[in-house]
């Protein structure tokens, strides 16, 4: 990537944080979070409570770059085939005729995806990991740019099956919407008599553009020690006396693939630390399976991760190759 490229990458993704902004009022840092994890070619995983903005976040982010979105409300009944589609005869023509599930979209917002069955999890993250739908031996590529925005409620466990660590490892990000703040609550309250469904987000890029902004960003430069940087972090993750399963080589690639893209979305063509800093949580939080004894403590998976970055120093020098 060139500085003009980067300044140019920067540009459209402020512009697109702009319009989503507009619908999110007060949640900058989330939308980027979300745009990164999207122009890195990754999966988002918001663990929040209901009436927060998920909907909108994944409705406004497809609107945003001319794409298209679909909502799959996950329950207990939920079959793999509602997600993917479902092959139906056809009598006129004595053949079978696939017909697309709602995984087909730019953007898919999986909404409670915990209540669903293992089996109908499974699915979802299929395609996530390979890009395609295989129906009755026949595969079935989804859209490009493709994206999915998984969510859970952390307050109402009964009937719900947790993600397993390994399917927790598919996204590439976790992150929390939260409540707003004061001033953001009252700008929500002075527009409570236009829907939520009839604010539309004029498109800034179409969907060509932003995947060629997912391959522009992998060619931001990571210095050798930016690599060792991660390296030691991921290391220090998996010899914490609290930490039971640190994080994985799939963590470590996540994490220097989002820094390119934060990078260049700060419109540099270089990764520096502090872009490891910033999505280090975000990035390998929901990765780590904490020791029984630490969780019942108090000890959280961020409060580590905080700590592991105290203790790891970032590199000062760049390394010769």
């Amino acid at each position: 990537m060139t500085p003009e490229q980067a300044t140019w990458f920067a540009d459209i993704f402020n512009r697109l944080v702009a319009g989503v902004d507009q619908v999110l009022l007060g949640k900058t840092f989330v939308i980027k979070l979300a745009y990164t994890a999207f122009l890195s070619e990754g999966h988002l995983l918001l663990e929040d409570f209901p009436g927060t903005g998920k909907t909108s976040l994944a409705r406004a982010m497809s609107q945003s770059v001319d794409g298209s979105t679909s909502r799959i409300q996950f329950t207990p009944d939920l079959l793999p085939g509602d997600i993917t589609g479902v092959s139906i005869y056809d009598q006129s023509s004595r053949s079978f005729e696939f017909h697309q599930g709602p995984v087909f979209a730019n953007i898919v917002l999986a909404d409670e995806i915990n209540r669903a069955s293992p089996k109908t999890q499974a699915a979802l993250l299929e395609v996530m990991e390979e890009g395609q739908v295989t129906v009755d031996g026949v595969t079935h590529i989804v859209d490009a740019p493709f994206m999915v925005i998984a969510t859970q409620n952390p307050i109402e466990q009964a009937g719900t099956y947790r993600l397993p660590e390994a399917q927790l490892d598919r996204f590439i990000m976790k992150a929390s919407i939260g409540y707003p703040d004061h001033a953001s609550t009252l700008r929500i309250l002075q527009g409570a008599g236009v829907k939520a469904h009839d604010v539309v987000i004029p498109p800034v890029v179409s969907s060509r553009i932003i995947t060629e902004m997912g391959t522009l960003a992998r060619t931001v430069h990571v210095d050798p020690s930016i690599n060792d940087y991660v390296s030691r972090l991921v290391d220090a993750s998996r010899n914490s006396d609290e930490v039971r399963l640190g994080a994985s080589v799939r963590a470590a690639l996540a994490l220097v693939r989002t820094a390119k893209t934060l990078a260049a979305a700060s419109g540099r063509h270089y990764v520096i630390p502090d872009d490891v800093k910033v999505l280090a949580e975000p990035v390998l939080a929901h990765r780590l399976v904490l020791d029984p004894e630490a969780e019942f403590e108090g000890v959280t998976a961020s409060s580590i991760i905080g700590q592991l970055l105290l203790e790891t120093p970032p590199p000062s020098d760049r390394q010769a190759v």
